[in-house]
């Protein structure tokens, strides 16, 4: 998802489109381009008797207890469980992803889990389209569905849907990216600067994802991404026909983080090297290594890093992580708060009236 800027007012024509693309693959118009060398606080709910069925949604930083807590409610109130995991789709990558065990989805019925190969992409658009037809399959079979993840931007794609921009367009990708190679790290913000000022204001030149799609919908759509996200707005497609009941986990910072430097070094001495060993020789160096965890593995099958600097910066990167993902939640609606980990007794407690409260 790429931040909604304000509208440029900027019209790109065939042959702006044509000299950009010239430029990126260092033809004669380079020149002429940049360069470089418990209830919710407000609103009404539904009624118990509301044709609406409820949806459950568990937030919260990874390591915080977001499986347990799924586990004992869906055991309590007939739930399935919703991945909401950018990792966990993936088939083969198990260790670096603490996906739910054998025994734990065998308690209960899970769902997008190792639904696509590495070598796929998998984007927040079909994750939302997957998992609404999963929870209204669920919701049909009289259970509750429960979202359970902690990849926000999945979540959001979900519950608000995505801009109907144009879709991804995997060799223009390829040409900007080889263009960033040629010219440096800030080439195509310098020149998402030409094509739509008003997006290149709001997004950082570091932000490379957000940078090469706002310049890829430019090309693709030939006008700025703040037009087409004008045009689009009224578009969106938000989730409708669930009661959402939204419950976040925010244990204590310092306990979080010691969880997560154990797990980090559990996921590498369960073999988490040689995993990705694997993988890279069936896929070969696909995004999806680049994830937490295998990212570090990777380094250390590069001879970049050692084995004891892939855990601590593993672990390093699981903190960091989890702080970006209370930032995230933070900004959703309406979230009932419990400041503690998900397999403890009161959590389980305090959830557990939430969702009885709502049904």
């Amino acid at each position: 998802m790429v931040a909604l800027p304000h509208e440029s007012g900027l019209a790109l024509s065939a042959g702006v489109v044509a000299t950009v693309m010239r430029a990126s693959s260092g033809g004669p118009h380079a020149a002429s381009l940049p360069k470089i060398d418990t209830a919710p606080a407000s609103g009404e709910r539904a009624s118990r008797s509301g044709a609406e069925p409820l949806a459950v949604l568990l937030l919260g930083p990874t390591g915080s207890g977001k499986t347990t807590l799924s586990l004992e409610l869906g055991e309590q109130f007939g739930g399935e469980i919703v991945s909401c995991d950018s990792v966990a789709v993936y088939r083969g990558m198990d260790l670096g992803t603490a996906k739910p065990t054998g025994e734990e989805r065998t308690r209960l019925p899970h769902h997008l889990v190792d639904v696509a190969d590495p070598d796929q992409p998998f984007t927040a658009g079909e994750y939302s389209r997957r998992a609404r037809e999963v929870m209204r399959g669920i919701a049909g079979r009289g259970r509750l569905p429960i979202v359970t993840g902690g990849t926000g931007l999945y979540l959001r794609a979900l519950t608000e849907g995505l801009f109907a921009g144009p879709e991804r367009q995997q060799e223009l990708r390829t040409r900007l990216l080889q263009s960033r190679e040629r010219h440096g790290e800030g080439w195509l913000h310098r020149l998402l600067q030409r094509l739509d000022p008003a997006s290149a204001e709001r997004i950082h030149a570091n932000d490379a994802p957000k940078v090469i799609r706002a310049v890829e919908v430019c090309l693709a759509a030939r006008k700025p991404l703040s037009a087409v996200l004008g045009d689009s707005l009224l578009a969106r497609d938000p989730l409708t026909g669930f009661r959402l009941l939204r419950i976040g986990l925010n244990p204590p910072r310092q306990a979080l983080y010691q969880r997560l430097n154990q797990r980090a070094a559990a996921m590498f001495e369960a073999g988490l090297i040689s995993e990705t060993r694997g993988l890279l020789a069936r896929y070969g160096p696909v995004k999806a290594l680049d994830s937490l965890g295998y990212r570090q593995a990777m380094a250390v099958l590069e001879g970049t890093l050692s084995d004891e600097a892939a855990v601590a910066a593993a672990q390093q990167g699981h903190r960091n992580y989890a702080k970006r993902q209370l930032t995230w939640f933070r900004r959703e609606p309406e979230v009932q708060w419990i400041e503690d980990f998900g397999d403890q007794p009161e959590t389980v407690r305090r959830a557990s009236e939430m969702v009885r409260s709502w049904l």
